[in-house]
């Protein structure tokens, strides 16, 4: 566990020392924003697991297979 409370789940990229976008659960917070999504431009979204396996589902479904064309 991270000195803030956070439980780091996965890294995105990880290839590089850019500060890859990264997907924590926070344990303490309220249930609608325990998943907290950081960026590499230091900025951070919390948000409920409902709202990442709804993310996850339409990743899944090929809902968001445009979105990196756009």
């Amino acid at each position: 566990m991270a000195a803030d409370g956070l439980v780091h789940v996965l890294t995105l990229c990880g290839n590089c020392n850019c500060g890859c976008p990264e997907l924590y659960i926070d344990p303490e917070a309220p249930a609608e924003q325990r998943v907290v999504i950081t960026d590499d431009f230091g900025n951070a979204i919390r948000l409920s697991g409902d709202q990442l396996s709804d993310i996850v589902g339409l990743a899944r479904s090929g809902a968001l297979d445009n979105v990196t064309s756009a």
